[in-house]
């Protein structure tokens, strides 16, 4: 006899559940992967422009955001620009 399949948990109305691991991504481009880890989301980079974060702990998915996003921002004017690369900044 087969199992039944679990059944999901229960969600609350009004609550955002947050995953243990999701992609992240600047400019509709997968950049790394973040995975719950104590203190917060640790990134994981899969391009090297956003490879200073790597290995870094968030302590929320929103400051991880909102880096990516202000990273990926100074990379863009800086292109545009034509100065070329970014120094790596720690």
């Amino acid at each position: 006899m087969t199992p039944a399949p679990s059944k999901p948990g229960p969600v609350r109305a009004g609550v955002d559940l947050v995953s243990d691991r999701f992609v992240v991504e600047a400019d509709r481009r997968v950049v790394g992967i973040a995975v719950r880890a104590p203190g917060g989301y640790k990134f994981f980079s899969s391009d090297a422009d956003f490879d200073r974060f790597e290995g870094r702990t968030f302590a929320r998915a929103r400051v991880l955001a909102n880096s990516i996003a202000k990273l990926n921002r100074r990379l863009r004017r800086l292109a545009d620009a034509g100065t070329g690369p970014v120094p790596a900044v720690h």
